[in-house]
C-alpha cells in the first residue's frame, strides 16, 4: 500500500522552523516561500524569494529546507528553488518588520550575536568583553567586537586599532582587523580622535543599524556587541534588530552593581532575549604573598545569577595587569595567558562555547520580535 504524500499545509508547518539568519524569523512568517509543489509521487519543489540575490548563506537555505520537509511522512524527495523578492515585495516585508530597508547579507553567516551587558558603567564591561573576543580567536572560533557603546568607545583602543574602515566593492564597511583576528567596529573610527558623541535616539539607531547591516562581517562564530550602560536607546534598538540574540551580563560583586545589572536582565526579558549567564568582575585581589582582599565584596555575581536562574560563567579577579594592557592595546589573554584574570576569561569563552550553537542558525523556532523603524544620518563612511 502507497503511503499518502504531504499536504500543502503540512509541509508550510515544517518550513516554519527555517528561518531567516538575519531577519531571525520564519521564511513562513517573512512570506519568503514563493511556491510549494507537491507530485503523486511523493516529489516536493519549494522556491523561496531572498532578500537580495547574493545571499552568502543560500546553500544553508536550501539544506534547511530539504531536512524540515524530508522529515514528513511519504516525501520522496524534495528539490529548492531560489528567486528574489520584488521591490514591492521588499516594501512590503520592511512596513511588516518596521524597517527602513532590509538587510543584504551582512550578518547572514554569523552563528552567535552576543551582547554585552551591564547595568551600570564603571564594571569593567568593554574590559570583558575585548578580552573575550580576542580569548575565543585564540581559541579557535573567528570572532568581532562590535563597539556599540557610543558615547564611551573604547574597544578599539583596547584591541589596539585605529584608522578609517575600507568600504569594499559591494559597499559594504570592512572591519578593521586586530592582532589576532579579530573583527573591530566602532563609532570611534567614524569621529575625531577623543570626539565626544551628542547623538540622540534616531541618530544612534541609524548608527546601530548600520554597524549591523552595512558592515561586511563575513563569517564568524561570535560577535561581541558592547552595549552601553544601562537599558537605553541603544541597548532598546540592539533588542529590536536582534530578536534572538543573546546577553551576556557584567557585574561586581559589590550588592548594589548586582541590584542595577537586574535592570538590564529585566529589559532582556521584555525583548525575550535568552541571558546566558553572567560574569562577576573585579571579584578580588591576591597580593604578591597570596593574601586575598574583596576590595568590592563578595557574592554578587552570584547572587545575580541565582536571582535570574542563569549560570555565573566567570569570576575575574582584579589584577593590574588586566588594566595595563587594555591601555596599551594588548589584550592580557594574548599578552599574559597564564595570568590569573587571563585564564579565568578563557574559562569564561569556554563556557560561552559550550552554551552556544556552533552552526548557523537557519533550523530553529522562530522568533517573534520585530523592530521599530527610526530615522537619522549616514556614517561619514571614508572611502
Amino acid at each position: 500500500m502507497m503511503s499518502m504524500t504531504p499536504t500543502r499545509e503540512q509541509v508550510i508547518e515544517q518550513l516554519r522552523g527555517v528561518i531567516d539568519p538575519e531577519l531571525r524569523r520564519s521564511i513562513v512568517e517573512l512570506d519568503m516561500v514563493r511556491s510549494i509543489e507537491i507530485a503523486d509521487d511523493g516529489a516536493v519543489a519549494v522556491v523561496v524569494s531572498l532578500t537580495t540575490p547574493g545571499c552568502p548563506i543560500r546553500s544553508h537555505f536550501q539544506q534547511a529546507v530539504t531536512q524540515r520537509v524530508s522529515d514528513l511522512p511519504g516525501v520522496r524527495g524534495v528539490s529548492v528553488d531560489f528567486d528574489v523578492l520584488s521591490a514591492d515585495e521588499k516594501a512590503g516585508l520592511q512596513q511588516k518588520l518596521g524597517r527602513n530597508r532590509l538587510p543584504e547579507g551582512a550578518l547572514a553567516q554569523v552563528k552567535n550575536v552576543i551582547c554585552v551587558a551591564s547595568g551600570k558603567g564603571g564594571v569593567g564591561k568593554s574590559t570583558v568583553t575585548a578580552n573575550l573576543a580576542a580569548a575565543l580567536s585564540l581559541e579557535g572560533h573567528t570572532s568581532g567586537a562590535l563597539d556599540a557603546d557610543v558615547w564611551g568607545y573604547s574597544i578599539p583602543r583596547m584591541l589596539g586599532v585605529s584608522g578609517k574602515p575600507r568600504v569594499s566593492e559591494q559597499r559594504k564597511i570592512l572591519p578593521i582587523e586586530a592582532a589576532g583576528g579579530v573583527r573591530v567596529m566602532s563609532i570611534g573610527f567614524f569621529v575625531e580622535e577623543d570626539a565626544a558623541v551628542v547623538w540622540r535616539g534616531p541618530m544612534l539607531h541609524k548608527a546601530i543599524q548600520q554597524f549591523l547591516e552595512d558592515v561586511d562581517w563575513g563569517a564568524l562564530d561570535y560577535l561581541l556587541i558592547d552595549l552601553p550602560p544601562g537599558t537605553g536607546d541603544v541597548s532598546m534598538t540592539l533588542a529590536q534588530l536582534l530578536p534572538q540574540a543573546k546577553m551576556l551580563l557584567v557585574t561586581t560583586p559589590q550588592p548594589a552593581a548586582q541590584s542595577v545589572a537586574r535592570r538590564a536582565a529585566e529589559m532582556a526579558g521584555k525583548f525575550d532575549l535568552e541571558i546566558l549567564g553572567v560574569v562577576e568582575n573585579m571579584s578580588g585581589f591576591t597580593t604578591p604573598d597570596g593574601g586575598r582582599y574583596t576590595i568590592f565584596g563578595e557574592g554578587g555575581g552570584q547572587a545575580l545569577a541565582d536571582d535570574i536562574d542563569v549560570p555565573l560563567l566567570g569570576k575575574v579577579p582584579l589584577q593590574e595587569e588586566l588594566r595595563a594592557c587594555a591601555d596599551e592595546g594588548v589584550p592580557l589573554v594574548a599578552e599574559d595567558p597564564d595570568a590569573p584574570a587571563s585564564q579565568a576569561l578563557f574559562h569564561l569563552a569556554r563556557g560561552l562555547v559550550a552554551a552556544t550553537p556552533q552552526a548557523l542558525p537557519v533550523v530553529q523556532a522562530p522568533a517573534v520580535a520585530a523592530g521599530i523603524g527610526m530615522g537619522g544620518k549616514e556614517l561619514p563612511v571614508i572611502q
